[in-house]
């Protein structure tokens, strides 16, 4: 299990300027973890970087019918993403 330097937890929609200045801030060593609107990142933008882990809630990619897009995105539960936010040194909530 590797440490996580910031844990980024996006919410919002790839269009929402949230969205947008998280992108904007993620640094190698960091983790994005997509919830809720924010899955829909992985349909129409981007949002993969070799320096940055993906991650997605799982039950949202689902609700969402975008299983078949998460190829290069880690799906988590909630078990697995309590574990992810006790990996990192700081959370950042957009």
């Amino acid at each position: 299990m590797k440490p996580i330097a910031t844990l980024h937890i996006l919410n919002k929609a790839p269009e929402h300027s949230r969205s947008v200045e998280c992108m904007r801030s993620l640094r190698a060593g960091d983790a994005l973890l997509l919830t809720e609107s924010a899955v829909l990142a992985i349909a129409t933008t981007d949002v993969h970087d070799p320096n940055t882990t993906v991650y997605a809630l799982k039950a949202d990619v689902l609700a969402r019918g975008l299983d078949d897009c998460a190829s290069e995105t880690h799906l988590v539960d909630f078990p697995a993403m309590v574990d992810l936010t006790a990996q990192a040194q700081n959370i950042i909530s957009w």
